[in-house]
């Protein structure tokens, strides 16, 4: 028996070592649709910067998440020290905004997450919405996990997919108004990531947005109307935020 066993355990692992090295340590940069959206690097420091401010949320540590036009995920990074840091469960989530953020806005209009909420309600005008783009699971809970949010991240360049229809996630522009792609942000109140979600985009100076549905006929959240989401946690402080994030940039 032995001289059979010997050489198939080998086999085995040779076969082992061979199929995990690539995923572990040779992942594939982003891809070059990426090369007009912000770096893991800029994405970063752009989302610790938003999260500082005042959110009126949990001032909880943050997910981020860039995809391109078609979807493809080109960086993913978190605020906190380690991966525990923040909730484990919002790194997909950021993808899924962004994702969506980008699926439902064009180069002449753009729809904040935030802004489909009240629309895909029973009785809503796109009510079935979030069924349309189902989440890849597989892709989404793809290892290592200690690659999550590095520049090495698996997500990158794939298209995960997935619809959400709360705040935080949002369109990028740049200054000759062409759409990019969009930002997802997770780890907090809804009502926060949506403005840490603004800020980011605004730091990184993608945000000169054409128009929209929510308050200043751009991509802004709002609580009350057609387009609404519900208040968070406390609503004046959560319009207090609103009136405070920066305006979107003019061409």
């Amino acid at each position: 028996m032995n001289i059979y066993i010997r050489p198939f355990g080998i086999m085995i692992a040779a076969l082992l070592t061979s199929t995990s090295l690539p995923a572990h340590a040779v992942k594939p940069a982003a891809p070059a649709e990426c090369a007009a959206l912000p770096t893991h690097a800029q994405l970063h420091d752009a989302l610790v910067l938003a999260r500082k401010a005042n959110n009126a949320g949990f001032n909880l540590e943050m997910w981020g998440t860039v995809v391109s036009r078609s979807g493809t995920v080109c960086a993913v990074a978190f605020t906190g020290k380690g991966l525990g840091d923040q909730w484990p469960g919002s790194r997909a989530i950021s993808a899924q905004k962004a994702y969506t953020a980008n699926a439902f806005s064009l180069p002449g209009l753009a729809l904040a997450t935030a802004n489909l909420y009240s629309a895909v309600q029973p009785g809503g005008s796109l009510f079935g919405l979030q069924e349309s783009n189902p989440v890849n699971p597989a892709l989404a809970m793809q290892g290592p996990v200690s690659a999550w949010g590095q520049p090495n991240d698996p997500l990158v360049g794939q298209r995960m997919g997935g619809i959400n229809v709360f705040g935080g996630g949002l369109a990028l522009y740049n200054n000759q108004g062409v759409l990019l792609g969009a930002v997802g942000v997770s780890g907090d109140s809804s009502c926060a990531d949506h403005a840490i979600a603004w800020r980011t985009r605004n730091n990184l100076k993608l945000d000169y947005v054409p128009s929209g549905v929510g308050p200043g006929g751009v991509d802004q959240i709002t609580y009350q109307g057609d387009w609404k989401q519900p208040h968070c946690i406390k609503a004046d402080l959560e319009d207090a935020v609103v009136r405070a994030l920066p305006a979107t940039s003019a061409r």
